[in-house]
């Protein structure tokens, strides 16, 4: 059950920016809980600042290090213990948390694909959802302190969040399965069985599917082979696939019929849906749905047609892609 349609509206990125999420902090009165993937901005960390020093209580729950080991996040927290902003490392319970979430004042909340650092506001296209929603408000709210508390959270499936690792799989699945006309997906990755034969089965019944996908920019080695071979049967399958270069594809967003969406941390992936710590969120509000196909829609025509290359060919991997960069990887 998706949340009620004037309790949402969207963010994109980078049309909106981080000056987006700066608004969002600077509107906090009384208290500000943030858990981060990647906190690598300098404007939202002074607008965190700013909260401390007007006496909001802020909490902030960092990732440690990403599966590769990188550890991006101990200056931003080393920063903002020494502002005195309770800061803590995610739970261990998850080898990664990738949720990317905000609460400001129990009343609102921003669930989002993109991290808070400059590149995922100014070069990546990204959706971030602000919920008013008082039902998704609680229980974000309860999956952060069961998360700073180090306790067990067991989420309830029925307010429109999307939960890893539980159940995450199994409700993207049913999404999938809602669609009779158009599925439009804008994902960077696909390793997973179960969500590949679900879209196929879309197709098989008469599904007018769309993909977009970033090629091999920012996929980890081991990935590349599920993604690929995945987008081969895809398009063996009739579904049609380009490639997005300009702006980066970072986002997570599954379209259903031009009515209800999908949007979110997790990836298509096997760990993203089983041991991370992932959060998304059911879309149904017309105009949040409506500016989400208005930018898939540009994205789709400024986008080209791309076959993806033999998995165990390395030799056409790079054919027509952007150059590598280190601090672009899909986790």
């Amino acid at each position: 059950m998706a949340v009620d349609a004037p309790s949402q509206r969207l963010l994109v990125m980078p049309d909106d920016g981080g000056a987006a999420v700066v608004e969002l902090i600077d509107q906090a009165h009384h208290q500000l809980l943030l858990k981060q993937f990647k906190l690598q901005s300098e404007a939202v960390e002074q607008a965190l600042k700013r909260a401390r020093e007007r006496g909001v209580q802020v909490r902030v729950m960092l990732n440690p290090h990403t599966s590769g080991g990188d550890r991006w996040n101990d200056e931003a927290h080393a920063l903002l213990q020494g502002w005195g902003i309770a800061v803590l490392w995610t739970s261990d319970s998850f080898p990664v948390t990738h949720e990317k979430s905000m609460v400001i004042d129990r009343s609102a909340v921003l669930i989002a694909t993109f991290n808070l650092a400059e590149k995922y506001c100014s070069e990546t296209r990204d959706y971030g959802v602000v919920s008013h929603d008082p039902a998704v408000v609680d229980q974000v709210i309860a999956g952060f302190e069961a998360d700073w508390h180090r306790q067990f959270f067991v989420p309830r499936l029925d307010v429109g969040l999307v939960w890893s690792s539980a159940h995450s799989r199994g409700q993207m699945a049913k999404v999938i399965d809602r669609a009779t006309k158009t599925l439009w997906i804008q994902h960077p990755k696909f390793v997973d069985a179960v969500i590949l034969e679900r879209v196929v089965a879309a197709r098989d019944r008469g599904v007018k599917v769309r993909v977009l996908c970033g090629g091999k920019h920012g996929l980890s080695d081991w990935d590349v082979y599920d993604t690929f071979s995945s987008l081969r049967v895809l398009e063996r399958c009739g579904v049609k696939i380009r490639r997005q270069k300009r702006p980066k594809l970072h986002a997570k967003l599954i379209l259903v019929d031009g009515q209800a969406a999908m949007t979110g941390s997790m990836n298509i992936d096997r760990s993203a849906f089983d041991v991370r710590r992932e959060l998304g969120i059911e879309v149904d509000a017309p105009q949040v749905v409506q500016r989400l196909i208005d930018t898939f829609e540009l994205d789709w025509r400024e986008a080209k047609k791309y076959s993806a290359p033999d998995p165990l060919d390395p030799t056409y991997h790079e054919a027509g892609e952007l150059p590598p960069d280190p601090h672009f990887v899909h986790n």
